[in-house]
C-alpha cells in the first residue's frame, strides 16, 4: 500500500458518496481510503458498507461518538489506522480529479509536505453532479461547468492548466504553501513526530497549525495547487463561531512564537 487517503465526514451521505466515487476512478490504484467519521448517524455507515462492496479501493471507516466538532481527534485516529507510510489528506466534500492521487505520489519527497488547493463550486452545480459526471470527469470539464452556470473567472484556469503551465503557476502563485486540510500530503513518520493534529482546536486553522509545527520541525513545502485538482461541494457551516476562532488563533500564535514542534494534546492522547 503506497498511500492512505484520509478525509473527514459528518452526516453528509450525499456528498460523501460523490467523493468516494471520485476516488474509485483514480488512475493510481495502490492506496486505501480512511474515512474519519466525527460521529455520523447509521446512514453514513450503511452507505460506506454498500460502497465498500462496489469499489476496488479498500475503505477503512474510523468512527467516534458525536461530541461536537472534534475533527482533529478523529483525524488523529485515522492516522493511527493507516497502513502506509504516506498520507494524503482531503475533505469529505471534495471530489478529486482522476489524477489526484497520482499527482501526490509523483510530487512526494523526503523532507517536504505537499500543499494543494480546491475549486469551490456553487450549490447548484454541487447538487447537479451525478455519479456518471464523476466517472466520466465532466465535473472537471470547464465547458461543462460553464454550461451549467459556473461564472467566468481567472481561477477557472485550474481546469485547463497542465504540464509546464501548471508547474509555472505553482511556482508564481502568491498563495503560501501551507498545510491545507482539503488537499495536502506528507510522510506518516513526520506527522507522528509532531504528534498529529492539536486536539485542543476545533474549526478554524487546525490544519494550518499542523503545518506550522512541521515547518518548526525543519520540513519544507511544495506547492501543487494547480496540479492536484479537486472540486469543493458547497454546504453550510453551522460549527463556525468567533470564540473558537480566537482560541485557535492564540494556539497558532504560540506555535509560531515558541517554535512548537510537538503538540501536547495529539495522537498520543488516543
Amino acid at each position: 500500500m503506497q498511500a492512505s487517503v484520509i478525509f473527514s465526514t459528518y452526516n453528509s451521505e450525499k456528498w460523501l458518496e460523490k467523493v468516494i466515487i471520485g476516488f474509485s476512478v483514480q488512475t493510481y490504484k495502490d492506496f486505501e481510503i480512511i474515512i474519519a467519521d466525527d460521529g455520523s448517524r447509521e446512514a453514513t455507515k450503511n452507505l460506506i458498507d454498500r460502497l465498500r462492496a462496489e469499489i476496488e479501493i479498500p475503505i477503512i471507516h474510523v468512527w467516534q461518538e458525536d461530541n461536537g466538532f472534534q475533527k482533529s481527534q478523529i483525524l488523529n485516529k485515522a492516522i493511527l489506522a493507516s497502513n502506509s507510510d504516506y498520507l494524503i489528506f482531503t475533505d469529505g466534500d471534495c471530489i478529486p480529479r482522476k489524477d489526484f492521487v497520482q499527482t501526490h505520489i509523483d510530487y512526494r519527497q523526503e523532507g517536504y509536505f505537499l500543499s494543494g488547493g480546491y475549486f469551490k463550486l456553487p450549490m447548484s452545480i454541487s447538487e447537479l453532479i451525478s455519479k456518471d459526471d464523476i466517472i466520466n470527469q465532466r465535473c472537471f470539464d470547464l465547458k461543462w461547468l460553464t454550461a451549467n452556470g459556473l461564472p467566468k473567472s481567472y481561477k477557472n484556469i485550474k481546469f485547463v492548466a497542465q504540464g509546464f503551465l501548471s508547474n509555472f503557476l505553482n511556482f508564481i502563485t502568491p498563495t503560501n504553501a501551507s498545510w491545507n486540510g482539503h488537499n495536502s500530503s506528507g510522510w506518516k513518520k513526520d506527522l507522528m513526530e509532531v504528534n498529529g493534529f492539536n486536539q485542543e482546536m476545533q474549526y478554524g486553522g487546525q490544519d494550518r497549525e499542523l503545518g506550522e509545527r512541521l515547518f518548526n520541525k525543519g520540513l519544507k513545502s511544495k506547492q501543487i495547487r494547480y496540479s492536484a485538482i479537486c472540486v469543493h461541494l458547497d454546504h453550510k457551516r453551522g460549527y463556525v463561531n468567533e470564540e473558537t476562532w480566537k482560541k485557535n488563533y492564540s494556539i497558532r500564535e504560540n506555535t509560531r512564537k515558541n517554535k512548537v514542534i510537538k503538540t501536547p494534546i495529539g495522537i498520543d492522547s488516543n
